[in-house]
């Protein structure tokens, strides 16, 4: 299960890497603008050991943001519960970072650790709001703080208000605890679905400023999707609800992305006939899902009703 949240976390980073600047800034309280470049490096480290055999772990991300003073970031997503083994865990993680990324001149070897956080999708009684590395040296005693993010003390408002847009796949968290209420009363259950239609309107709205583009808000929602499903495996209604909610969401963002491209390029080019490669992959990615009507599926991509029956039969050969 974890694992599909990771994945969550690592995709939304990669595929979107402009949200996690005011994440920086949220954490850190840096004051990064977001023109930053941001120069992602591999996620898999050998563990060294003394036996010889190197054991690989993988980093949620690890990462420089090239503002005045280029500074190297390491993030973790975690969804367990805090028993101290992701504090071993991070510092295997930032020692082997730090060691990759050593100089060594005359024989004194500098190493410079990543800043580091780690973001909790869930909040215990025992979830700390910092951890902390202590190291003692021959040479004396230092130590210093890594923050911790509890995704679930954020409201709507703070995620928007704040840009804090990579955490709007995981908002569905802070309503967990309350998954078997809105399995059983649709009124609770339709409370629950007018905060994720003011997710979509408020990214919708994103979208038309400028601020975010077609291809970070369809990720987000996908992902959405994604933990829905994920975390509402045992709950048929709210998986149902939630989670059918984005899909078709998911699945209009990407047919009026493509319907636009569509008539842009209709225009520019003098045509308004023929199926173009985009229109013909989103057509079959709806016919895939199983969802929609044909006459919808040709609503929402812009082609005919006999052009869709068309690439249904294909798709059946």
């Amino acid at each position: 299960m974890a694992n599909i949240y990771d994945g969550a976390f690592r995709t939304i980073l990669n595929d979107c890497r402009k949200l996690v600047i005011p994440v920086i800034n949220e954490i850190f309280g840096e004051s990064y603008t977001g023109d930053e470049e941001i120069r992602f490096f591999p996620n898999e480290h050998f563990l060294d050991r003394q036996d010889g055999a190197d054991r690989e772990r993988i980093t949620d991300t690890n990462f420089t943001v090239y503002g005045k003073t280029p500074k190297q970031y390491h993030l973790e997503c975690e969804s367990s519960y805090p028993d101290g083994r992701i504090t071993i865990r991070l510092y295997e993680y930032d020692a082997q970072i730090a060691l990759d990324e050593g100089e060594v001149a005359e024989e004194t070897l500098t190493v410079t650790f990543p800043n580091t956080a780690v973001l909790y999708l869930r909040t215990y009684k025992k979830t700390p709001d910092k951890m902390k590395y202590v190291i003692v040296t021959p040479g004396g005693t230092m130590q210093y703080d890594i923050p911790i993010m509890k995704v679930q003390r954020y409201s709507l408002d703070d995620i928007f208000e704040k840009r804090l847009l990579m955490l709007i796949p995981f908002y569905i968290f802070s309503h967990e605890n309350s998954f078997p209420e809105y399995n059983s009363s649709g009124r609770k259950l339709e409370k629950l679905k007018a905060e994720y239609q003011v997710i979509l309107e408020r990214l919708d709205e994103l979208e038309q400023q400028g601020v975010i583009g077609a291809f970070d808000k369809w990720t987000i929602i996908e992902l959405s999707s994604v933990v829905v499903k994920e975390i509402a495996q045992k709950y048929e209604n709210v998986q149902k609800g939630i989670g059918g909610m984005m899909s078709g969401a998911l699945i209009e963002t990407s047919a009026r992305t493509i319907l636009n491209q569509g008539i842009s390029q209709g225009i520019s080019q003098g045509i308004n006939q023929g199926i173009s490669q985009s229109q013909r992959e989103t057509v079959l990615r709806m016919l895939e899902d199983g969802d929609l009507p044909f006459d919808k599926i040709a609503k929402y991509s812009g082609l005919k009703v006999e052009d869709v029956e068309q690439l249904a039969e294909i798709q059946a050969i």
